[in-house]
């Protein structure tokens, strides 16, 4: 994310003021519907629904085309016998390639949370000469259908397609801004009532290989316009150990992702919390770093979360599914109601990244103020203060931050906030990636369902 008080593309999609044709959905666009019945929805406890497909019964549950579930102790979904072949140009190197792919569509899912905003994540292992499509379909609350919207083109390598966001999508009453789908006037009262994902499977015709997808869902939701949000009550206090990375120092390196390390806050987070779950990558992966940055790790967390339409490194979803390359991590992004989600999780220990955008004096301690932000949270203090690792540092050392609980709470929460010219721009709301053990443990389990992420 940036650090300066630019207009950021979170601030263009609250604003929902543009709208553009939808671009092709790809190879299998005209297979399926959004329409038909959903599953039933409970009475929400929070303006969020999460939805995750993870388990063998629930790839089996699923419509298939040229794949197939596999069991396991990671349940997933793979390319059987191919359902056709397509040619894909890549926008971003001009190559054009024939590539074998198989289909898997959702059932639809009713949200709990009829919602102005979904976000969709994937965990998934991409060999090389394999890569992932993942789209998304709704119905309105008219009852009517949006088309398919592209949520990511991706791998987790760089050498067969270049990871991608796409841009120009739209109905006229919805839009996807980079990673997020948007209802483009939530004032007319319009929502997204259901949904269904799609996955298209892509490999090199001829071949063996296959992506093999362990975790797909979304998160859907209709956080209320506010500047302010209610305070909560500091619970108990607690601190992770987590390793402690600087964007900062690792300025002018590698323009081509992003600028350089001035605007890696969202890989340098998922770099801190990754490593705090044992994740670590050999020789082999860092040796093209130049052996005399410190820190090639965040290196490569950038390089491999870059979105190339976007630019950057922020996307949401694939610097969750960059999680989950690590061996037994999975990676979600959702959103949290309070201080007290996060409380709930800390001391489960499971630290989380946060988004949030400030003004310099709006946040005790941190020096600047920006458009959007990542930090890292890994515990409160006794007074219920925040204990941060902000990427936002000269060095390593002073990563370590401790925010003014009621500050950082606001900041994060709320989804309207005036810029340093006091025009009203948007907030994020309470968004944040969560990355934990493919396997956790039933307090670990516990902890992510008081927080609606099975």
């Amino acid at each position: 994310m940036i650090r300066s008080e630019q207009p950021s593309r979170r601030t263009v999609l609250a604003a929902a003021v543009a709208a553009t044709v939808a671009g092709g959905a790809g190879p299998a666009a005209a297979a399926g519907s959004a329409a038909g019945p959903a599953t039933p929805a409970q009475a929400p406890a929070r303006p969020v629904d999460n939805r995750a497909w993870i388990t063998y019964a629930d790839w089996h549950g699923g419509t298939a085309h040229g794949t197939r579930a596999v069991a396991g102790a990671r349940p997933g979904l793979v390319v059987a016998a191919p359902a056709g072949t397509a040619d894909y140009t890549d926008p971003h190197t001009g190559t054009t390639a024939a590539w074998e792919y198989g289909t898997w569509m959702s059932p639809a899912h009713a949200l709990a949370v009829p919602a102005t905003e979904v976000i969709a994540s994937w965990n998934a292992h991409t060999p090389a000469g394999t890569w992932l499509q993942v789209e998304l379909k709704g119905t309105y609350s008219d009852g009517t259908d949006t088309p398919w919207y592209v949520m990511g083109r991706w791998a987790a390598g760089d050498q067969d397609i270049r990871r991608t966001s796409v841009d120009g999508q739209s109905d006229g009453r919805s839009s996807v801004w980079t990673d997020t789908f948007a209802i483009d006037a939530p004032a007319t009262g319009l929502r997204l009532s259901s949904y269904r994902l799609r996955l298209t499977l892509y490999r090199r015709p001829g071949t063996k290989a296959s992506p093999t997808v362990w975790r797909l869902g979304a998160m859907g939701s209709d956080v209320p316009d506010r500047f302010t949000v209610p305070a909560s009550t500091p619970g108990a206090a607690g601190e992770l150990i987590v390793p402690r990375y600087s964007q900062e120092i690792h300025k002018g390196q590698y323009p081509e992702y992003d600028n350089g390390g001035e605007a890696w806050c969202s890989p340098t987070s998922s770099q801190m919390i990754i490593e705090y779950w044992g994740g670590r990558l050999t020789a082999g992966q860092l040796a093209w770093v130049d052996p005399s940055y410190a820190d090639p790790q965040v290196c490569h967390a950038a390089r491999f979360t870059y979105d190339h339409q976007y630019a950057g490194c922020g996307n949401w979803p694939f610097n969750a599914a960059y999680a989950a390359t690590f061996k037994d991590l999975q990676g979600v992004v959702t959103r949290l109601g309070s201080l007290t989600d996060l409380e709930t999780l800390i001391a489960a220990g499971i630290p989380a990244i946060t988004s949030q955008s400030f003004l310099k004096e709006e946040l005790t301690g941190a020096g600047y103020g920006t458009a959007g932000h990542l930090m890292t949270v890994i515990g409160f203090t006794g007074d219920g203060d925040v204990i941060a690792n902000d990427p936002a540092a000269p060095d390593n050392e002073a990563v370590r931050r401790v925010y003014p609980r009621r500050e950082w709470e606001n900041i994060w929460l709320r989804t309207k906030r005036y810029n340093a010219s006091g025009k009203v721009v948007s907030g994020t709301g309470g968004v944040c990636y969560l990355y934990f053990p493919a396997r956790p443990s039933a307090r670990r389990r516990a902890a992510l369902a008081a927080v609606g992420v099975r």
